[in-house]
């Protein structure tokens, strides 16, 4: 066999690993190793620009917006109101497109809604004549899944948010607590690996609200969602973050990002119990604090 055959058939046998073989001649044949590219980030917010048509003047609401989201990572963005958080949740999840740059999930541009993402609002929205889990199941029907696999999905997320018991309960029997529970499992039903949540908790009494972060950061975990979180609310945002942007007024721009080490390590009841929560909630507040003196 001449050399050349045999480093033909060598290379066959060990393709992706670089080998030196040595042939009755004396012929060396060197073979390309395949080359570990990095994990891009889960979400990726390169220089995106949105601009709205009012009459004849336009609106920039967010500008140069440049961040990223790790995978499982649970990310908030704070900022006053108007600085364009909502869009660009909205541009995240394909409803809009950006004016300039580009925003990627998995290192793929986003042209279009994102089966994968899925959007929580402030208001739950339930369909006041389906039940409990008529409510949660709505996606999976939408999705045209089996009646028996819907049943299942939807039962034991309802147990996960505590409602086991309320499945046939209506909207109009439930409390706002309860409500959004089931918002949470209709959103997860459909088992989305990016959440979008916009101030989905603001609307709560403060008692409800804690009750239902514990539980938010809880079942998030247990299902290994990255998250991206909108709130007006600095404690909620140290307590259950894992990072915090900090947007400037408009046109929207990330003008500070902060690393949460509280929420990994803690519940969020224990992150507001530690001594480092005060530290964290003024670094934030100093942030937005100097944006609306500017």
């Amino acid at each position: 066999m001449s050399a050349d055959r045999r480093a033909a058939a060598l290379r066959q046998g060990v393709a992706g690993r670089e080998v030196m073989v040595t042939t009755p001649l004396a012929h060396r044949v060197s073979l390309p190793v395949a080359a570990k590219l990095p994990t891009p980030p889960r979400v990726e917010f390169a220089g995106v620009q949105k601009i709205f048509q009012q009459g004849d003047r336009p609106i920039v609401a967010v500008e140069d917006l440049s961040f990223t989201v790790q995978n499982e990572e649970f990310v908030s963005i704070i900022g006053p109101s108007g600085c364009g958080k909502s869009t660009a949740l909205k541009l995240l999840a394909g409803l809009d497109r950006p004016s300039r740059g580009r925003i990627l999930i998995d290192g793929v541009e986003v042209d279009r809604p994102q089966a994968k993402v899925a959007f929580m609002l402030q208001k739950d929205l339930l369909l006041p004549w389906r039940t409990v889990i008529g409510n949660v199941t709505l996606g999976l029907e939408v999705q045209g899944q089996p009646p028996a696999a819907r049943r299942e999905r939807a039962m034991d997320l309802i147990r996960k948010v505590g409602l086991d018991g309320f499945e046939e309960s209506y909207p109009r029997q439930l409390s706002g607590g309860m409500r959004q529970r089931v918002a949470l499992a209709r959103t997860l039903a459909v088992d989305p690996e990016i959440l979008l949540l916009d101030e989905p908790l603001s609307a709560l009494d403060y008692q409800t609200k804690l009750r239902m972060e514990e539980e938010l950061v809880r079942i998030l975990s247990e299902e290994h969602k990255t998250v991206l979180l909108i709130t007006h609310d600095i404690a909620e945002a140290v307590s259950v973050s894992d990072k915090v942007l900090v947007c400037s007024t408009r046109p929207g721009r990330i003008k500070a990002e902060h690393a949460m080490p509280l929420a990994k390590a803690h519940s969020p009841e224990a992150a507001r119990n530690n001594p480092e929560f005060v530290h964290y909630f003024d670094l934030l507040w100093k942030e937005l604090k100097s944006d609306v003196a500017d």
